[in-house]
């Protein structure tokens, strides 16, 4: 499922379509700074099932939660969860299974 020389950061086998999300499992303090993650507008949701297509890449930093994103047209399943940085590229279609309330900051990229 995921491959990395260095163990904080788990890479996901690209699956239909060459799109994968890339989780950061929890980025040092300076990275988050040098981001500005703090000043990103924030957002959650309760426990369930969400079908989301990301029209721009997404980079989140999740405070609390935990989710297992399902990739359309893939077996690809990621889990992610409280203290990650998680990008998604633009035109990936996932549902998100979010097994813990989820609070995140978040960024969209203008290209």
């Amino acid at each position: 499922m995921a491959s990395s020389s260095n163990p904080d950061i788990m890479d996901t086998d690209p699956p239909v379509g060459g799109l994968a999300i890339t989780v950061e499992r929890n980025p040092p303090e300076s990275r988050l700074l040098q981001l500005g993650v703090k000043s990103w507008p924030k957002w959650g949701c309760p426990p369930g099932k969400f079908p989301v297509k990301f029209d721009a890449r997404e980079t989140c930093y999740l405070l609390r939660g935990k989710v297992r994103a399902h990739i359309k047209g893939s077996s690809e399943c990621v889990e992610f969860g409280a203290g990650d940085l998680v990008v998604f590229p633009k035109g990936l279609s996932c549902t998100w299974d979010v097994m813990a309330a989820v609070d995140k900051y978040y960024k969209f990229d203008s290209s």
